[in-house]
């Protein structure tokens, strides 16, 4: 375990879960609880005993974005400074999920609102509670999206749709979240914790060198040509097929039991 103060950080079978740890708050961000998160990614990012990072709030919240208390301190102190560390450590935090080999789930259990959705959105899954919200809540304080929203939205909902959730600033309920494509699944909320972990085991079990080679290959083709694609992917076969995983999983199917992957 890591001494942060807002975090918990947990590392067992193979599953890296960081915990949004201030509940009282809404799991709200202030003061060093982004540089928190962004250094606990990092940190399960480079272990090698992690192969999947759950990301989940404690209490009955994901993250509500920017504490708005703090938010005003920092304006009325006209603190530009402290300002930029909060979007600095955002952006850290998304492009580190974004780039780690690892999948990234997203357990959101409650309300993700501003940064805390954009949080959501830079995971590769969002499983989410019944009871669970989202929405760009940004411009009801005068603010614009950041943490990677003006770019993880339009991706998942396209450009007009995005837009629609960024100027109303609404909170969509786990339903319309499911059915716009900004959750993968909602499940029951006391069935969310169990559902999450059951998922992560699932792809912790996975080979890993097939899994980040898929990750990589997905999120570059948005501004890839088929042709480009088809040789990234004769690319990473060749890579898997030389692979130690290949052959356990040759050897596993045909004994008719489950392989191991070693992620070599």
């Amino acid at each position: 375990m890591s001494g942060f103060e807002h975090v918990l950080l947990e590392r067992a079978d193979g599953i890296g879960t960081i915990t949004l740890n201030r509940p009282d708050k809404l799991n709200a961000f202030a003061a060093r609880m982004p540089r928190e998160v962004a250094e606990a990614v990092q940190e399960l990012a480079e272990a090698s005993d992690v192969r999947v990072i759950v990301v989940s709030g404690a209490g009955r919240a994901f993250c509500a974005g920017a504490d708005i208390e703090y938010m005003e301190r920092l304006v009325e102190a006209n603190d530009v400074e402290a300002a930029r560390a909060l979007i600095d450590a955002g952006g850290e935090i998304v492009t580190t999920i974004r780039n780690t080999p690892k999948p990234v789930i997203a357990s959101v259990n409650g309300p993700a609102a501003g940064g805390g959705a954009n949080l959501a959105l830079a995971c590769d899954i969002r499983l989410a509670s019944d009871r669970a919200t989202i929405g760009q809540t940004f411009n009801r304080i005068g603010l614009h999206p950041d943490w990677g929203g003006t770019y993880f939205l339009p991706r998942l909902v396209g450009p007009s749709r995005a837009l629609e959730l960024i100027y109303t600033a609404e909170m969509v309920d786990a339903a319309e979240a499911l059915r716009l494509g900004l959750f993968n699944r909602v499940v029951p909320h006391d069935r969310l914790a169990a559902e999450t972990s059951a998922l992560a085991a699932t792809l912790a079990a996975k080979p890993p060198i097939a899994l980040a080679l898929a990750k990589r290959a997905v999120y570059e083709s948005g501004d890839r040509t088929l042709p480009e694609m088809l040789d990234r992917e004769l690319e990473h076969q060749l890579r898997c097929f030389a692979s130690d995983d290949v052959r356990e999983g040759l050897q596993a199917f045909l004994g008719k039991r489950p392989p191991v992957f070693r992620g070599r």
